[in-house]
């Protein structure tokens, strides 16, 4: 296993790290057997990071009953998360914390995120809540060790978050089809140069630079190095940049994580050089060969007066030409918020032209929304949504 530093602590953080979202489960139950083979395996490897979160079912109640079994509490870094959408008083961190610890079976958490913030406007929300001073008494007490936050916005609502507070650490979506994505690697280089730690998550997007990769991109990696795998050439990307401090890999195979084990132990900064970059420069063409919507996710056309996240509508149908149209279709639900209570869907559009005017591709906005409306809006889609919000309440 190879490690690099946590610049803010000096700790010593494999460069793999394990992510709980989806862990082994049968009938929505984790299994916890199958689940407790894949952790001893992977910290008797050098895995030391296990991410959960408060919102994943059973994951922090099963990695906690694992580490207290085996008595490897002390042998890793846990990280956790505040559902910051959960919290509407002061007296809610506590509440939700506490539960953390009594389902994690310990009196510290390592590394605690403020889970899925979007902008600087949220930030403020916890700010005027009282978030600093609670972060403040929990770091006092020993509780939290390290604060951070995990980034699911654009681009230059992440940098603006990286200057308002004293983070310790920040993690990130970022891959090789999400150079310029979200936070992407203007992103990463900003926290980088700012002496944080950065985690990635999504290194496969979601498994699709794994099973979803086309074949004549898969033709041109095998015949540069044909024995390396997908997953290979996307975490080796990854690791190849002294900027990654650790990537997450969701792993609830043996195989998967023997294979991620494998790679971990061989990759290093600077392995890679121009003859590799340019293999994912022609991969990424052929990608976006399949792509109807030439948007670069710069962001310009944001913010839309109907709160219609344009970049990530036209992501999502991208994806779905590119990848697989139910791929594109679950990307769809999450960039528009089909699961909260102000969805904004393509459909939403009303024709201002407002984001028309400021988009560097001059591309056809209204026209195009109307085409995701037709392919990842079937006439079930809302109806369906309503009664899951409806259930969710």
């Amino acid at each position: 296993m190879q490690y690099r530093i946590d610049s803010k602590t000096g700790n010593k953080i494999s460069i793999l790290g394990f992510g709980c979202m989806r862990l082994p489960s049968n009938l929505g139950q984790i299994n916890i057997e199958k689940t407790e083979a894949l952790f001893l395996k992977a910290i008797k490897e050098g895995v030391n990071y296990f991410d959960t979160a408060y919102i994943y079912p059973g994951s922090e109640a099963a990695l906690g009953q694992i580490l207290d079994k085996n008595n490897l509490r002390n042998s890793v870094y846990i990280a956790t998360k505040l559902p910051i959408m959960m919290c509407k008083k002061f007296e809610d961190f506590d509440r939700i914390f506490n539960k953390e610890l009594e389902r994690l079976k310990t009196d510290y958490i390592d590394y605690y995120f403020m889970h899925m913030v979007t902008s600087p406007a949220q930030w403020q929300l916890l700010c005027d809540l009282g978030i600093e001073k609670w972060i403040e008494e929990k770091k006092a007490s020993g509780q939290i060790k390290q604060v951070g936050f995990s980034f699911h916005g654009k681009k230059d609502d992440f940098t603006a978050l990286v200057d308002l507070y004293n983070w310790d650490f920040c993690q990130i979506q970022y891959n090789y089809m999400n150079i310029n994505y979200q936070a992407g690697r203007d992103g990463l280089r900003y926290a980088y140069e700012k002496g944080m730690p950065i985690f990635i998550m999504e290194p496969l997007l979601g498994g699709r630079l794994a099973d979803g990769v086309p074949e004549k991109a898969v033709n041109v990696m095998k015949g540069t190095k044909p024995e390396l795998s997908k997953v290979g050439w996307a975490l080796n990307w990854l690791w190849n940049q002294p900027e990654v401090t650790m990537v997450l890999s969701g792993m609830n195979e043996m195989s998967h994580l023997e294979e991620n084990l494998s790679l971990a132990d061989h990759a290093t900064v600077g392995m890679w050089g121009e003859a590799e970059e340019k293999i994912f420069s022609q991969v990424e063409a052929i990608f976006n060969e399949a792509y109807k919507v030439p948007c670069t996710g710069c962001n310009y056309c944001m913010p839309c007066p109907q709160n219609i996240n344009i970049p990530g509508c036209f992501t999502a149908y991208n994806t779905s030409f590119a990848i697989k149209k139910s791929t594109g279709l679950n990307q769809y639900m999450i960039n528009t918020g089909a699961m909260t209570q102000t969805p904004a869907f393509a459909s939403n559009c009303v024709s201002c032209g407002k984001c028309e005017k400021h988009c560097p591709q001059n591309i056809e906005i209204i026209k195009e929304l109307k085409n995701v409306k037709k392919r990842l809006e079937p006439v079930w889609l809302k109806p369906v949504m309503s009664v899951a919000r409806k259930v969710m309440r």
